[in-house]
């Protein structure tokens, strides 16, 4: 099964196209004229710094390096229900002003802040890494998870495709795998997915915090529109596949109020996905900066609320993750995870 942009998809009221936000031109394609080549700690060979004329693109530097492996292996300490990871891109053009990875920038002497979002490193011979590592006899076949890290399907996924590889390999090995993305993009490699989960187990998950349009246009900046992500939730149920939403991050006073997430919860019911869970907001290291300069410039009368909050640090206070907890757990939900709202940890280093 192939995906044609210009069919209908889903069911109900998600019966439309999923063309928008989808793909970008990339015609006249060229590498950037001011600087052909980089080094970045942790790769042996220079990158070759790429820039692209599409809008998307502008002022934006892709560096294509050659990996030293494709799995990650997430340490034991961690509270993470995987211990595998894959990340094909590092650094993310959404530019969610609170996300968990942005830190990971740091160790490629990049800053967190805007060289996460435009400087950004592209693993280009992952999918043939991985299927070296898959075949080893040492490998288990134990769950990878993909979108850990930094969003497998941003835009410029369109053009690199490695996602297709990566999925080609996994199911290659019949690999069990899920994915986490807030990008509609993942529908172009249903087909793969489909046969994927004919082998071994999948699932397919879509984080959408808010359908508030500011909340989402203040904090995700650059992400396709959350009714889209809807909509391919939609799909992927309409295709057969295992498909979870995460209702993340939780922000209290930007996105926590009944008005905001009971509407989105309805929504989800109709869509179908088989788990709804939630993450409340992570603080930690840069993030928290970020996060605390991001509410002095757009909310500065959340700023005491924020202060008492996280005064012990990068997690929320127990007792405001019971309340949003409440607020997404419903009578009547079942099915794995509904209802859960988690304090994730940052994700593994790794080069």
């Amino acid at each position: 099964m192939s995906f044609d942009c210009t069919r209908p998809v889903g069911r109900g009221r998600f019966v439309r196209t999923m063309c928008e936000h989808l793909f970008v031109r990339w015609e006249n394609l060229e590498v950037g004229k001011e600087e052909a080549e980089a080094r970045l700690p942790g790769f042996r060979e220079p990158a070759v710094v790429r820039t692209f004329d599409a809008p998307e693109a502008l002022g934006i530097r892709f560096y294509e390096v050659q990996a030293r492996s494709a799995l990650n292996q997430v340490p034991k300490r961690s509270r993470m229900p995987f211990r595998w990871t894959i990340n094909a891109y590092r650094g993310c053009t959404h530019a969610c002003t609170y996300c968990f990875a942005r830190p990971t920038h740091t160790y490629l002497d990049l800053n967190a802040r805007e060289d996460f979002e435009r400087e950004i490193v592209v693993k280009v011979n992952v999918p043939e890494l991985l299927r070296v590592e898959l075949g080893r006899p040492s490998w288990k076949g134990e769950h990878v998870a993909l979108g850990t890290n930094t969003d497998p399907y941003q835009w410029v996924e369109g053009r690199y495709k490695l996602m297709r590889g990566i999925w080609e390999a996994m199911r290659d090995f019949a690999n069990p795998c899920s994915v986490l993305t807030k990008s509609p993009l993942l529908l172009r490699d249903i087909d793969l997915m489909q046969q994927i989960a004919k082998r071994t187990d999948f699932t397919a998950n879509l984080s959408i915090p808010t359908l508030d349009e500011k909340a989402w246009r203040d904090t995700e900046p650059h992400t396709p529109h959350p009714r889209k992500r809807i909509e391919a939730v939609a799909e992927l149920k309409r295709a057969g596949l295992r498909t979870g939403v995460l209702i993340a991050p939780l922000i209290p006073g930007v996105n926590d109020a009944p008005e905001q997430v009971e509407p989105l919860l309805e929504l989800l019911d109709e869509a179908g996905p088989d788990s709804i869970g939630g993450v409340a907001l992570h603080l930690r290291g840069e993030v928290r900066d970020i996060w605390f300069d991001w509410l002095r410039e757009r909310r500065p009368d959340l700023l005491p609320r924020y202060e008492e909050l996280y005064e012990r640090g990068a997690y929320m206070r127990k007792d405001e993750a019971s309340r949003l907890s409440s607020m997404v757990r419903r009578p009547g939900r079942s099915g794995p995870g509904r209802g859960i709202v988690k304090q994730e940890e940052p994700p593994e280093r790794e080069v």
